[in-house]
């Protein structure tokens, strides 16, 4: 039975990953910027194993008053789910610079944030994780065009995650980044390839079997690693 912190609880792989731990008899810290509107979230909150609570991971405040309330409490795993895919005018002539710059303050500069202020929460573990949910669309060896926002603050968090992990080794936190795959989600879409239920649970078996060894590589939800 692990503790487990999860960003961007509300939907979507942030539910799932919720949904199953708590099937696994987890303790997990779910966060979501406005809980009280967070309904599928609340109905998991019958499991004692359960707490919710309010973290807007782009809010200095926020973020100072939920690690505040984590107190002294171990946590094995932090999931850095939150994340957006940014404003639809991502193309080479249409570029919105300001919803850019939104894109990597929640993609890129949150999950560093976040994970630095908790590492005293995850040093004593046994086994403690950082994981941030990336995207192989953030990979330099894959070709692709457009969504130059979301692409761009992915491939940023590949480096963050990447340097994190080579500064935390004699420590022995692992920090790695994750690719859910193409998720049927509101941001994935209707035709993507894999149900959330697939992508979560593969997610968690990857988590589950990390050792020091595979930190700071790049993982899929399959167990495959990733090239940057």
């Amino acid at each position: 039975m692990e503790t487990i912190i999860i960003t961007g609880a509300n939907r979507g792989i942030g539910l799932e990953l919720t949904r199953q731990y708590l099937q696994a008899n987890n303790t997990v810290i779910a966060t979501c910027r406005n809980p009280s509107s967070a309904t599928d979230l609340v109905t998991l909150t019958s499991n004692p194993n359960l707490q919710v609570a309010q973290l807007d991971v782009t809010d200095r405040q926020s973020v100072d008053a939920f690690c505040a309330s984590i107190k002294d409490k171990v946590i094995d795993v932090l999931i850095n789910n939150a994340g957006v895919k940014g404003s639809a005018n991502q193309g080479l002539d249409d570029m919105d610079a300001e919803s850019w710059l939104a894109a990597f303050n929640t993609n890129t500069i949150a999950p560093f944030m976040l994970s630095s202020r908790l590492l005293k929460n995850l040093k004593p573990a046994d086994r403690p994780r950082i994981i941030s949910v990336s995207s192989y669309m953030g990979s330099i060896s894959r070709p692709g065009t457009g969504l130059y926002a979301y692409r761009s603050s992915k491939a940023a968090l590949n480096k963050v995650m990447q340097v994190m992990a080579n500064e935390l080794l004699a420590e022995g936190v692992i920090a790695c980044p994750v690719h859910p795959g193409w998720v049927r989600t509101d941001m994935g879409g209707s035709d993507a390839d894999l149900s959330v239920e697939q992508s979560v649970g593969g997610l968690i078996a990857v988590i589950d079997k990390l050792s020091m060894a595979q930190s700071g590589r790049f993982w899929n939800w399959d167990g495959e690693e990733l090239p940057w």
